[in-house]
């Protein structure tokens, strides 16, 4: 069983930054690529970032490429997310989430088969 718990998230005023933790239980963590994705109020869930599997490769969403990274600590089993110039339009519910095994796309919310409980982020204009 993988459980993710996310940590990090908090009101913050734009131009801000806050940075995201995502610790995983389990051996096998090291194995998959982990992502982290967003859901806003009255909106789907988005793809935000993802990394591979050794932290060599990331990607991300066009909206938050130059502003946010994606890096993970497979000692530590922990994937981590820096915002900075954070924008009011980030504000969401950020899930940091397991690529599932055999997937090859990162940016579809169902290439994911495990979910933490999501960390609210809120930045005020």
């Amino acid at each position: 069983q993988v459980q993710l718990v996310e940590s990090g998230g908090g009101l913050v005023q734009a131009g801000g930054s806050l940075r995201l933790s995502c610790a995983a239980s389990g051996r096998t963590f090291s194995s998959y690529a982990m992502g982290w994705l967003r859901q806003a109020p009255g909106k789907e869930r988005e793809f935000v970032a993802a990394v591979n599997w050794s932290g060599g490769s990331t990607y991300y969403a066009d909206s938050v490429k130059g502003r946010f990274t994606i890096s993970r600590d497979n000692a530590k089993n922990t994937v981590y997310l820096q915002m900075n110039s954070l924008k009011p339009e980030d504000t969401a519910v950020y899930y940091c989430a397991r690529r599932r095994s055999g997937s090859y796309a990162y940016n579809r919310p169902r290439e994911y088969d495990y979910w933490g409980q999501g960390t609210q982020v809120t930045v005020s204009s």
